[in-house]
């Protein structure tokens, strides 16, 4: 990958990660001991919550199979980030590479720091699982990995990142 775009993934992984930090800050400061800040009535709102596992609560007090776990998946994206070809082409995969690699790192630094992560969004009219910013980077990420594959790449393209990463 050409310097540009390394400085660019660089900076783009710093501020996605320190909105993700910033956020949870925000969070731990206005809504830990106070009630939910109601943005929507029965709708949405921002509630405070310290999450011992991992999405939808499975996992519960594994940190250091989280943190292990973590590390590998970093370990894993910065190697396709470092291998993947330097064209316009895969220029989607290196975006959803540095989406979930900020959120992976923005939970991990909650897990060695406060040993939980930080929720603080809640959708209550569905009930839905608190989350934070990091979640949303993962989730959009795996979304849009499931875009391209459906819906971008072809098989070629397969075998290049095959060969490419492998």
């Amino acid at each position: 990958m050409k310097l540009r775009h390394w400085i660019i993934n660089i900076i783009a992984f710093i501020g996605l990660v320190g909105m993700d930090q910033w956020t949870k800050w925000m969070a731990a400061t206005n809504l830990k001991e106070s009630n939910p800040f109601v943005l929507w009535d029965g709708v949405f709102e921002f509630y405070y919550f310290e999450n011992h596992g991992a999405a939808f609560g499975i996992l519960q007090n594994q940190r250091i199979l989280l943190i292990a776990m973590t590390s590998i998946i970093f370990i894993a994206i910065l190697w396709v980030l470092i291998r993947i070809p330097n064209t316009k082409r895969y220029l989607p995969i290196r975006i959803v590479g540095v989406l979930v690699a900020a959120g992976a790192v923005g939970n991990f630094i909650d897990r060695i720091y406060h040993g939980y992560v930080i929720d603080f969004l809640y959708f209550k009219l569905i009930n839905f699982p608190i989350f934070n910013l990091a979640d949303c980077y993962v989730v959009v990420s795996m979304v849009l990995l499931t875009l391209l594959i459906c819906f971008y790449y072809k098989d070629e393209d397969f075998e290049v990142l095959k060969k490419k990463i492998i």
